[in-house]
């Protein structure tokens, strides 16, 4: 049986910059955003506000869907946030990544128990 997928978007306070990515613990992968752990497009770009996600069953169909989001041109990813998140609001609360977690998060990888790297690491 394959694992939970989940597709999400991140943008920047300004709300000029976009970053897609895919990753099977949502919660802590927007923690680590929050964090600058990875130092790639979503950290030089400030891209730490959760504004859209999507769940899948199977890791291997976010995935597909990922790259496919990918793709598209910025209007039609404004598009589907809008309906989805019409003020663009950062969603990373509502999933339970609040200041305590985020903190939680930081000191897990202080103390080693998780490692700074590729973040599609884990998605499989």
């Amino acid at each position: 049986m394959s694992l939970q997928g989940i597709v999400y978007i991140l943008t920047n306070k300004n709300k000029t910059t976009l970053y897609t990515g895919v990753t099977k613990n949502l919660q802590r992968r927007i923690a680590e955003h929050k964090l600058h752990i990875n130092k790639g497009f979503s950290h030089r770009y400030n891209t730490d506000n959760l504004v859209y996600y999507e769940i899948y069953n199977r890791l291997d169909v976010a995935i597909h869907r990922e790259k496919q989001l990918k793709k598209w041109h910025r209007d039609w990813k404004e598009a589907l946030i809008n309906e989805f998140n019409p003020e663009w609001k950062d969603l990373a609360a509502d999933i339970g990544v609040d200041e305590e977690y985020i903190q939680s998060v930081k000191e897990s990888y202080q103390n080693g128990a998780l490692e700074a790297g590729n973040p599609k690491e884990d998605v499989g």
